[in-house]
């Protein structure tokens, strides 16, 4: 039996996937890593904030289905997609956009 402290312990995203007994591609991880931790992390928080009265079993069901979720993103989407981090989000420093120019 699983229990909420032994999932606590956990700090590799293999070690995720082997706790919930799931199958992964060791690619996709290794290619999406923190991508995957971080969406998964987000669903987390999400289900911690949404459900804060469920058993620990509940949440460890709800946590996996977060973490097929997380994996299947990067599944069908690439990181720079997704834009978890702030880095795909924050604009060039000294570079214009080709969108910012007009026909002035």
């Amino acid at each position: 039996m699983t229990t909420l402290a032994e999932f606590n312990k956990i700090i590799d995203a293999e070690a995720y996937f082997e706790f919930f007994q799931l199958p992964y591609d060791a690619k996709v991880v290794n290619i999406n890593r923190l991508h995957i931790l971080k969406k998964f992390s987000q669903h987390i928080a999400e289900i911690d904030q949404d459900f804060p009265e469920i058993d620990e079993t509940e949440r460890l069901t709800q946590y996996r289905g977060a973490l097929i979720q997380s994996y299947e993103t990067f599944l069908k989407t690439s990181p720079l997609e997704t834009k978890l981090f702030k880095v795909f989000n924050e604009k060039p420093k000294g570079i214009v956009m080709l969108s910012e120019l007009s026909a002035d």
